[in-house]
């Protein structure tokens, strides 16, 4: 019998310490992981590799997460995909706009 193909995530974080840190762990976990460095770039990598889960981070320099986020759910290809805000902002206006932008889920840092 074989075994089903990993859930792909894709972890989108300009911090590379905070990006090793989960991308190793979910990949131990068993997820199939991509990395993104900044909003545009996951937008490329997601519209490329389609994860089924994108991890967020929403400050960013250039395109933040907000950004990217609505630029995904505003894709027709990646509507359905699930994204989980990142950030270490826990304030209640930083998770309305994270919704606002199309995300699925706020988590707060670290986790």
């Amino acid at each position: 019998m074989s075994q089903p193909d990993p859930v792909s995530i894709l972890v989108v974080d300009d911090s590379p310490d905070a990006r090793e840190m989960l991308g190793e762990y979910l990949a131990f976990r068993g997820f199939a992981v991509t990395e993104a460095t900044h909003g545009a770039e996951a937008v490329e990598i997601a519209r490329r590799v389609k994860p089924r889960i994108v991890l967020m981070d929403l400050s960013m320099p250039g395109m933040d997460g907000w950004e990217a986020t609505r630029q995904l759910k505003a894709d027709p290809t990646m509507k359905d995909v699930i994204v989980i805000a990142v950030s270490a902002h826990a304030f209640t206006n930083e998770r309305a706009r994270a919704e606002a932008a199309g995300c699925d889920a706020f988590v707060v840092k670290p986790f």
